[in-house]
């Protein structure tokens, strides 16, 4: 019999220093397009087979989209609990991790689930917001 996986939690490892997986980067491009539901399909499979405590990184980004897909179906409580799971797993990756800039991912989406919780869920602007994060680069592709 097979002993379950031992959970851990979010923190920066040696991995953050080396380049993110294709799987990731495809990720991102689906996050990018807001196609929140293939984001969610793409990561979960590569964040599941992560043994790395990098695999949060990849669960944190997954959840900022789901919260974003949330609040695109008007679902005020599923949009800040999301966002929120998602900013609490990213944080130990800032300020960048696999070329990413978390940082900037972290602050403009905090903005927005501030913005969100204090509307209410009878005040929710339209989605997309005019500041709608995008997942960047700190070293782009050659």
């Amino acid at each position: 019999m097979k002993a379950p996986l031992k959970k851990t939690a979010p923190r920066r490892t040696a991995r953050c220093d080396g380049p993110p997986p294709d799987a990731l980067l495809h990720g991102i491009d689906e996050f990018n397009r807001q196609e929140f539901f293939g984001q969610h399909e793409t990561l979960e499979g590569i964040w599941i087979r992560e043994p790395d405590e990098v695999r949060y990184l990849y669960q944190g980004i997954l959840q900022v989209g789901v919260g974003f897909y949330h609040w695109r179906r008007g679902n005020w409580r599923g949009a800040v609990a999301k966002l929120g799971h998602g900013l609490a797993k990213l944080e130990p990756y800032r300020p960048a991790c696999m070329t990413i800039d978390v940082e900037r991912l972290v602050r403009e989406t905090a903005a927005l689930r501030t913005e969100l919780e204090a509307r209410g869920p009878d005040d929710m602007p339209p989605f997309p917001p005019p500041r709608l994060p995008r997942v960047h680069r700190l070293i782009e592709p050659a």
